[in-house]
Parts: C-alpha cells; sequence; structure tokens
C-alpha cells in the first residue's frame, strides 16, 4: 500500500470539483471561507479551474474537464495534498478519463472527500494501492464554529492524529433557511451505535467487540455503480490483502433499506465479501425509512450475518455528520465498548 507524505507546515492544500463545485449557496460561502481556514492556518490554497462551475450534469463541468482537473492536481506539482470540493451525482463518468496509469506510478498525495467522491476515493485504493481519505469535503472547512470532526480530519492530513472516537452528538436535522451561511453542524442527537457480534450461525447484540483489518469502502450509492465495470478491481484488491483481512466501511444516501439490502446482495455475489473481518456502517441519509417491518439496521444485517463477523452500526461516518476520517487502504483497529467506537491507524508508512 502506498501512503503519500502527510501536509507539512506551511504546505499546498489543492481543492478540485471531480463532482459538485461551490457555486450554490450556502457552500460558495462555505468554501471561500475554507479557503481562509487554510490560509490562516498557514497552507497556501490552491483552486482548480473546476472549482466554481457549473455546467456539468450533477457535477461542476464534462467528464473531460473534470478528469483533466484530477489528473492535472495528480500528475503535476500543483499540491501537496487534495481536498474535493463537494459531492454529487455523476462522478463516475469522470473514471474514463482519469489517468490511473499516471497516478499509480507518480508520487502518491493524499485526496479527501466523500460522498459521490467514492468514486475517486475507492479506485485510487483498489487501482492505484493508493491510501486516501473518505472524510468531509472542501466547505465543511468554512462552518463557524469549526467541529472537532473537521480539527480531526485535518489533524490527520497533516499526521498529527492517528485515532479518534466518536463525537457526543451527531445532526439529524440542519439549521432553519434562516441560519447564517457558515453555522457549523446542528448537533442534537446522542450518539448511539449498535454492535452485532456472531453466535450460533446468525448475529447477537453486544456492547462490545474488537477487530482489525485493511480499510476499504464508502458510499454504498457509489460503490454498486462501479461493482462489475472495468474500473472494478475489488476482488484483485482483496486477494493481495486477503491475510491482513477486510474491513468494509459503507454508508447510505439515497438508498432506503430495500435498496440498501439489495446493493449488498449485488456486492457479495460479486465475491467483494470474501475475505472480510468486519463492517462499519455510517448512519443512513434515510435514516427513519421503514418498508413492511425493514429498516437500515435489519437490511444490512440480515443480509451480512452469513459472514460471522461483527457489525457495527450508526457510526461517526458519511451524510448525517459528524464524520470520523477514514483512511482507504489502511490497517486499523477498532474497538467498541460502553457505546464508545474508536479506530486508530497503523502507521506502516513509518
Amino acid at each position: 500500500m502506498r501512503y503519500p507524505e502527510f501536509l507539512k507546515k506551511g504546505g499546498r492544500v489543492g481543492f478540485i470539483a471531480p463532482s459538485f463545485g461551490c457555486t450554490t449557496e450556502p457552500y460558495r460561502t462555505r468554501f471561500n471561507a475554507a479557503l481562509s481556514f487554510f490560509e490562516a492556518h498557514g497552507y497556501t490554497a490552491v483552486t482548480g479551474p473546476n472549482c466554481f462551475r457549473d455546467d456539468g450534469v450533477g457535477k461542476s463541468s464534462t467528464p473531460e474537464n473534470c478528469a483533466d482537473e484530477i489528473n492535472d492536481f495528480f500528475l503535476n506539482d500543483r499540491c501537496d495534498i487534495i481536498i474535493s470540493c463537494g459531492g454529487g451525482e455523476t462522478m463516475c463518468e469522470d473514471l474514463e478519463h482519469v489517468d490511473f496509469d499516471g497516478i499509480a506510478s507518480g508520487a502518491p498525495k493524499w485526496f479527501m472527500g466523500y460522498s459521490d467522491n467514492t468514486n475517486l476515493v475507492f479506485p485510487l485504493t483498489t487501482i492505484c494501492d493508493t491510501a486516501a481519505v473518505y472524510g468531509p469535503n472542501a466547505a465543511a472547512f468554512g462552518t463557524v464554529p469549526v467541529h472537532e470532526s473537521i480539527r480531526d480530519a485535518l489533524s490527520l492530513l497533516s499526521g498529527d492524529k492517528l485515532s479518534f472516537t466518536n463525537y457526543e452528538k451527531w445532526e439529524k436535522e440542519g439549521y432553519p433557511d434562516d441560519a447564517p451561511l457558515t453555522a457549523s453542524y446542528n448537533c442534537t442527537e446522542p450518539f448511539s451505535m449498535k454492535v452485532f457480534v456472531p453466535e450460533s450461525g446468525g448475529l447477537s447484540e453486544s456492547s462490545k467487540v474488537a477487530f482489525s483489518g485493511r480499510l476499504l469502502g464508502g458510499c454504498l450509492d457509489c460503490l454498486s455503480a462501479l461493482c462489475g465495470t472495468r474500473f472494478d478491481k475489488t476482488s484483485d484488491f482483496c486477494e493481495k490483502y486477503k491475510e491482513d483481512g477486510i474491513i468494509w466501511f459503507m454508508e447510505a444516501c439515497d438508498l432506503n433499506p430495500m435498496g440498501i439490502r439489495r446493493t449488498l446482495w449485488q456486492l457479495k455475489n460479486a465475491g467483494w465479501f470474501q475475505y472480510v473481518r468486519g463492517f462499519i456502517f455510517g448512519r443512513a441519509y434515510r435514516y427513519d425509512d421503514d418498508f413492511c417491518g425493514m429498516n437500515r439496521i435489519n437490511a444490512a444485517a440480515g443480509i451480512l450475518s452469513q459472514y460471522g463477523v461483527p457489525v457495527v452500526m450508526d457510526v461517526d461516518l458519511g451524510h448525517l455528520p459528524p464524520m470520523m476520517p477514514f483512511i482507504s487502504g489502511a490497517q486499523a483497529d477498532v474497538v467498541c465498548v460502553d457505546g464508545r467506537f474508536t479506530i486508530s491507524y497503523r502507521p506502516e508508512w513509518k
């Protein structure tokens, strides 16, 4: 596994828009505030040409323009790390024009983003054998006050912190429309996860579990689109690292409980979970959806119980903030005890 160098003091932070750019509110105001945030912390902000564009379909610009921006920031000496402006809908279309061979042979750079950015985080790991961060998009750094989770993401990118524990509360509903454009997360709900452990051929709830492995995952909505395409090198990746075992981290945006169940069935039958050591799920964006007794919890647990590994649900990951930064491709140790979730990364890059 290739690990990029961590961000140094005075380093350059590159911003690209392979998915949506920052052209509408509150994202434009937050992104400008984020640029000021990084500059105030002694970094140089470098923006790509698509950051303020909106001539694409479900993203900032055309697939060709978005891929050109990706290639430029990865292959040329434009910046030291890269953060995506935002999520979106059709980033998968960029992949046909991304120079993955060049990225795989060049000096690695940290890339961070989530949601639609699964379409780069996941291939960077599985195609380029390069670690990437599934974490907050750029605009989140422009919120006030800056949430602890955002500071954690920067601490990871700078190599100052390698172990993270869940946050006390999470945001179920955002602030009303008349709130300040840079308002931080409206965290009102106490953190509460569900831990399932293997028992008698199924799963039972537990108050504690610990497991280790190499992380892989992202947004299920995007993973399902990648599955079976020429950009799907998942089985090869899992075979290469089978001795480590794979910890799958996943979350869902548009998928309802039945959609989650169908997608997990698809990935299961594509052979993605062959060497799994454990599953971690973030809070589904459609958190309260229930269809004929099927909710976000039993949709996942019902499909995955056959693997005989722990399943942890409703952690700080994904579309209902805050979220901890997950290093795709890294070896990690997970500990759940007394209602607290902790993930620690093994510094195998040293």
